[in-house]
């Protein structure tokens, strides 16, 4: 169904067994799970889908190596576990990444790691090589079944200068090991959506949906429109993450005090020493306060963060000043000849941590692991289900673990897992991708280069969008990649309703520093040709998404207007 049909449909049929509110990843998870179980199920989400703190991770699929700090095992071994699933289900965007470690002491960290590992309030100090030595040893023994990829390796000083000439030479050792990441979180969040909606009809999913309440019950707003109609679920499921207290105030469940959200913000920046210097490996490390930070390659830049600070308000949240100099201050610790210019930093986010709430003083002992919690029904709100805490890397369990919570609430059983469920353009990947690439550009008459973006973006699901772009002409947009038949493609079948949508999260063309004032313009005359707009609401939307990339990105564009004056090159 495409919006219309969707909103007549419930309008129509406005009871359903279970209304999932949020489409974060772990909304469209346990969304997923419910679907393939057969349950009538509604998903709505307030903004678009994986627009909050699920398009503001480190783009690290990871156990959480810090966690065993705090005695997090079971969520460590769990995050392992649902790593290498997705190195298997999605392996278009999840891939290995060799992550190394500098070491700057021997023996620091023992007897504060003790301390903290019996509970005790002290802040963290600087690890040594014994302590992460033993990390590492675990972290191999909870993957030593599987073994997708290699054991950790240790470097003295000498030889880790020789791999690394830029690190800071006060280094005594570094240890590498493997983890992964994922290049396009949202994409994923997505392609799950569409992949339920594909194989469940009578599922439905709405972004730019508002769930509140009135004196009838619960009511659905479409916030394109604002036309509003009741929905009427036997159970809620909360999966709003940072948002979950506000949500539940919203749609008039008893006062709760469930989260305790942290802020991270992350800077991208293209910086070609910096890159280099990485050497294709991620860079965990120190800063001189004890707390984690990371640096690698992503997607032809450098992803550098994070910062790890309390918030109450998570509709406010932005990477503020102080973080940029604190992100930038700790990569010149750890890079101190690579200096990073203002102008090199073409894209910053900030995202709300789900995590619980918690009294502890610093905010890296808060427990990264999930629950989930009902609060029981009133007499104009059914049973609620709120999804707590959790990681990325972990929707999948997560998710599966609310749908059985909500299942044996309504008195269901389950059908299906999805333990070994290929994601998106992650089915029938080939053994060989540069021979299914090959096919892929002489069966359609593209050149090799665009084939292979094609499916670097969309996997295996680039043979049928391929197919689409083959039909028309190839018009490359103006100092862009992407051709306009591929973004026409991307607005008729994926629920875009905004230019942010398009941008920020069905492609990577905003976090890479790629947007420049004529490719949003070819673009959103594309948009506004699909949408029926007018002249004055496409003028709107354009100065809505500038002003948004100025508030919460740090992307200014020079004024575009035709003067006499030379137009600045990132107009033309």
């Amino acid at each position: 169904m495409n919006r219309t049909e969707t909103l007549a449909a419930l309008r129509g049929r406005p009871d359903v067994a279970v209304l999932v509110i949020g489409g974060g990843i772990n909304g469209i998870s346990v969304f997923r799970e419910l679907a393939l179980q057969g349950v009538d199920v509604v998903l709505a989400e307030k903004g678009d889908y994986c627009g909050g703190a699920s398009a503001a991770l480190s783009r690290m699929v990871h156990g959480g190596l810090r966690y065993l700090e705090n005695g997090e095992f079971k969520l460590v071994r769990e995050a392992l576990v649902e790593r290498d699933r997705l190195l298997k289900n999605a392996p278009h965007y999840v891939a290995p990444l060799p992550t190394t470690v500098p070491i700057f002491d021997i023996f620091s960290g023992i007897a504060n790691g003790a301390v903290r590992f019996l509970g005790l309030t002290r802040r963290p100090s600087r690890r040594g090589a014994f302590v992460i030595k033993a990390g590492l040893t675990l972290y191999d023994r909870f993957t030593s079944a599987r073994q997708l990829m290699p054991a950790h390796r240790f470097r003295g000083r000498a030889e880790t200068l020789k791999a690394w000439p830029a690190i800071n030479p006060a280094i005594r050792s570094s240890a590498t090991y493997y983890d992964a990441w994922v290049s396009r979180p949202e994409r994923l969040g997505l392609e799950m959506l569409l992949d339920t909606l594909a194989a469940q009809p009578s599922a439905r999913a709405l972004n730019y949906a508002a769930v509140a309440s009135d004196a009838s019950g619960l009511v659905l707003t479409d916030t394109l429109t604002g036309e509003t109609q009741p929905i009427r679920p036997r159970l809620v499921i909360n999966a709003t993450g940072g948002w979950i207290d506000l949500t539940n105030q919203a749609i008039g469940a008893p006062a709760s005090r469930m989260m305790g959200g942290t802020k991270g913000s992350h800077l991208i920046v293209n910086n070609p020493a910096l890159y280099q210097a990485l050497d294709g490996h991620m860079v965990y490390y120190e800063n001189e306060d004890g707390r984690i930070c990371i640096l690698f390659p992503y997607l032809g830049k450098v992803l550098v963060g994070s910062t790890d600070i309390r918030v109450d308000d998570p509709d406010t949240v932005r990477c503020e000043d102080d973080e940029r100099r604190y992100i930038l201050q700790s990569l010149a610790f750890v890079f101190p000849s690579i200096p990073i210019a203002d102008d090199e930093i073409v894209f910053q986010f900030s995202g709300v941590r789900p995590l619980p709430a918690s009294k502890d003083s610093f905010t890296g002992r808060i427990p990264r692991d999930h629950l989930c919690e009902f609060v029981e029904a009133t007499d104009r709100l059914p049973a609620t289900l709120c999804m707590i805490g959790g990681k990325w890397t972990t929707f999948r369990s997560f998710g599966a673990l609310a749908a059985d919570m909500a299942l044996e609430r309504l008195g269901a059983k389950r059908k299906v897992g999805t333990e070994d469920l290929a994601i998106g353009g992650g089915r029938a990947f080939p053994a060989n991708p540069a021979r299914w690439i090959a096919g892929l550009a002489q069966g359609h008459g593209l050149s090799p280069g665009y084939a292979e973006r094609l499916f670097e973006r969309y996997g295996t699901s680039a043979a049928a969008i391929a197919a689409d772009i083959a039909k028309a002409p190839l018009v490359m947009l103006p100092g862009s990649d992407y051709s306009a038949s591929e973004i026409a493609g991307i607005v008729e079948r994926e629920q875009v309703e905004t230019l942010a949508d398009l941008f920020l999260r069905r492609t990577t063309i905003a976090i890479t520093g790629s947007l420049t004032p004529a490719l949003i313009d070819a673009a959103l005359a594309i948009l506004a040709a699909q949408k029926g707009w007018d002249a004055e609401r496409s003028a709107r939307e354009r100065a809505a998404f500038f002003a948004l990339l100025a508030a919460q990105h740090g992307i200014r564009f020079p004024d575009c207007t035709e003067t006499n004056d030379k137009r600045s090159a990132l107009c033309a």
